[in-house]
């Protein structure tokens, strides 16, 4: 017998592996244009892309049968370059980037961290990690 339950954690399963890839993740679909990663996230139609720029996500955008669009404005583009720039112009625009600089933890933070909610890439930093000793003295 299938329990509601079993639907909805198998539904689950499939979906955060998608969703969650970073852009560095060898199985993440990654399209690159002109200094923007398009990473897909989910979606058939529209498909959603999250759009990184440099090592920070600004975005999503979506892939319609006949153009692309950011949701951020009624314009309808062409190209995925299109839809990515107007994006960050909107960003920009707004202030929403210089409002907030992220800068990625240390490995001693990362450390404070629940293991289960570090990304691929962090444990990747954490396997090369090697503490410093300062000043201990043996008891």
């Amino acid at each position: 017998m299938i329990s509601p339950f079993s639907l909805q954690q198998a539904d689950w399963d499939e979906s955060p592996e998608k969703i969650l890839l970073p852009p560095t993740d060898p199985n993440a679909e990654v399209q690159e244009i002109s200094g923007y990663k398009l990473v897909y996230a989910d979606g058939a139609c529209p498909r959603n892309y999250r759009v990184y720029k440099g090592d920070s996500m600004i975005g999503v955008i979506f892939q319609h049968l006949t153009h692309w669009s950011s949701g951020m404005d009624s314009l309808r583009y062409a190209e995925p370059i299109d839809a990515a720039v107007g994006l960050d112009e909107f960003m920009t625009m707004t202030g929403y980037f210089t409002a907030t600089t992220e800068q990625r933890p240390t490995e001693e933070e990362l450390l404070d961290k629940e293991f289960d909610s570090l990304t691929f890439e962090e444990w990747e930093r954490l396997k090369r990690y090697v503490p410093e000793t300062r000043d201990l003295v043996a008891a």
